[in-house]
């Protein structure tokens, strides 16, 4: 009698547990903007050209690419200003590599 209780109690911490993750999901998803910089599912950094409700339009390197907004894992930065610093500091490396 306790074990069929427990299994019940498991699958519904389950589906409880899912449900919280997508609703995550679905809130980080609301919350991008254009100009944040983004990770794909597939794993392509670009920043936000456009969004609406079924779509989003990528700036990668000047080319333009659209994917649904499902394909987007997750955040990087949130604002033009993080993904300039983070480009500054990566060609300041750069140069002083090239310099020695």
């Amino acid at each position: 009698m306790l074990f069929p209780v427990l299994m019940l109690a498991m699958i519904g911490f389950m589906f409880y547990s899912q449900r919280k993750q997508q609703k995550q999901r679905q809130d980080a998803l609301s919350q991008i903007k254009k100009g944040d910089e983004i990770v794909t599912i597939g794993g392509l950094f670009g920043i936000v050209d456009e969004i609406d409700e079924k779509k989003v339009v990528l700036d990668v390197d000047g080319v333009y690419l659209t994917f649904e907004r499902g394909a987007i894992r997750n955040r990087v930065a949130s604002t033009p200003a993080a993904s300039a610093i983070v480009e500054e500091a990566s060609q300041e490396k750069t140069e002083t590599a090239i310099e020695e």
